[in-house]
């Protein structure tokens, strides 16, 4: 069985501290068909504190990504030359919010260095990140109109193509299940996926199989089988595998059966990018 991980995390990213030459020995390794370095870049936190207002500011929790998205990619791009022959190196970016400064999200795919743009919602027009939301305080109405905001911007953001992989599409249900404990029907918002899907089908655009519920308590890949199926079903026929690592551990992790999940939705490959383009590999 091939393995790819193409979702993870270095100290470029604020979330992460992992030495960025250790994953890349890690990934040597594990042997992996394809390896991408996908920092975190978020459009609607791109520029300096002092760019923004103190409205903003009430939702932002870090600035300056644009000091970060330099950095990473300035080093995959040289570790891309160093490393030739012995790992297939993928320089990415995960790039948020990309509705909430569309201009910032047209400069970073402007950028001829990167092979692979994941396209995140990690907060919504005027939320916080779900990371740092309290559901405990919320009720289940108020959850579910957080969720229905938040697949309506997920299908507006499908909808610009400023980017190459939809990640992590259920990343909206980690924390309020393995932090809190409430679980949500997500199925209410059926239509609005399928409409995601529809749109990403249609223009050639991908989504992942992010493998980090497995090991982080929430029980299955964001998202899960139903719904990778469902993306089949609609016409989808790019699909990645990410372990969305954030540690040199993690890198690779559960990958496995990110492949299985792909395979049972119906998928025969996975597909990895090289300069913007989607390259394939068989499941075997």
């Amino acid at each position: 069985m091939p393995l790819i991980d193409c979702h993870t995390h270095t100290l470029f990213s604020m979330d992460s501290e992992a030495d960025i030459s250790k994953c890349i020995r890690r990934a040597c390794e594990l042997g992996l068909a394809a390896y991408a370095i996908t920092d975190h870049c978020e459009c609607n936190a791109w520029y300096s504190e002092e760019h923004y207002s103190a409205k903003e500011k009430e939702v932002l929790d870090y600035y300056d990504y644009a000091r970060d998205f330099e950095a990473s990619v300035s080093a995959v791009t040289a570790l891309k030359e160093k490393y030739a022959g012995k790992l297939n190196l993928i320089c990415g970016t995960e790039l948020g919010q990309i509705l909430h400064d569309r201009a910032v999200a047209e400069k970073v795919n402007a950028d001829k260095r990167l092979d692979l743009i994941i396209g995140s919602v990690h907060q919504i027009a005027g939320e916080k990140d779900f990371y740092y939301i309290d559901y405990t305080q919320m009720s289940m109405d108020g959850i579910y109109d957080l969720l229905e905001r938040y697949f309506k911007e997920v299908a507006e953001m499908c909808r610009t193509g400023l980017f190459d992989v939809l990640g992590h599409i259920t990343y909206c249900l980690r924390y309020m299940k393995q932090r809190n404990g409430i679980e949500a029907d997500i199925s209410r918002f059926d239509d609005i996926i399928a409409d995601s899907f529809r749109t990403l089908a249609q223009n050639g655009k991908g989504i992942e199989i992010n493998t980090s519920g497995i090991r982080q308590g929430f029980g299955d890949t964001f998202p899960d089988l139903k719904y990778v199926k469902m993306f089949r079903d609609l016409g989808g026929e790019i699909i990645s595998v990410g372990s969305d690592s954030h540690t040199v551990g993690d890198i690779g992790a559960d990958c496995a059966a990110g492949v299985r999940t792909a395979f049972e939705a119906g998928f025969t490959r996975l597909a990895y990018f090289k300069d913007r383009k989607p390259q394939f590999i068989s499941i075997d």
